[in-house]
């Protein structure tokens, strides 16, 4: 709950500037992050769009909307979002994952890994991993084997996307399973911590 209260606080904090100066573009993106983190998808939407419409050139950047898109289940705006992200971003896996995982629901995993948009190189060495699974070209506990002995971010990373990958082969019992144990690692220091927990309250699993 303490998380909650500060959430709460710096809603009020971003509101108050935005009522002294609705313009301010990066004060709507960090408002809607902030909706995102409380559960609120609606209002954080509305609060990418806002920003958009202030800076129409924030469109390819605006990956937090393509997410919040996914929970909206308006998976083909979510789909179209990250597309756009990929034009100026191809070394992303996370974003070409989350493309892939809005199209596994409007058609299904197959047709989603038949249209996986190539990634030529990511940085962090569990997301290369993701990337394979998702491509098919490795299982599950393969990318478990990796890191037995990693640092938390990466069992975090690889047991919220081995959830999001069981999510898309509608798998809702391994999905449920390791989202929830992402979620219970509490990684509140980054956006994709607080997806876990959206996730979790999302499907009611908490």
């Amino acid at each position: 709950m303490l998380h909650v209260a500060m959430l709460e606080s710096e809603l009020q904090r971003l509101t108050r500037h935005l009522e002294a100066d609705p313009h301010q573009s990066q004060v709507h993106i960090q408002r809607g992050m902030t909706y995102f983190k409380l559960g609120h998808i609606a209002e954080a939407i509305t609060d990418f769009d806002r920003a958009e419409h202030l800076n129409p050139t924030l469109t390819p950047y605006l990956w937090q909307r393509g997410l919040a898109y996914y929970y909206a289940e308006r998976f083909a705006d979510g789909a179209r979002q990250f597309a756009v992200d990929l034009t100026v971003n191809r070394h992303d896996v996370e974003e070409t994952v989350w493309h892939y995982l809005c199209q596994a629901q409007v058609q299904d995993a197959p047709a989603a890994r038949a249209g996986l948009l190539p990634v030529r190189h990511d940085s962090r060495a569990v997301m290369g991993w993701i990337y394979k699974l998702f491509a098919g070209e490795c299982t599950v506990e393969t990318v478990f084997a990796q890191y037995r002995d990693a640092t938390q971010p990466e069992h975090f990373y690889s047991h919220l996307y081995i959830g999001l990958y069981y999510e898309a082969e509608r798998d809702a019992a391994r999905a449920r399973q390791y989202i929830t144990q992402a979620a219970a690692m509490q990684v509140v220091d980054d956006y994709m911590g607080w997806v876990a927990l959206v996730h979790q309250r999302r499907r009611g699993w908490g």
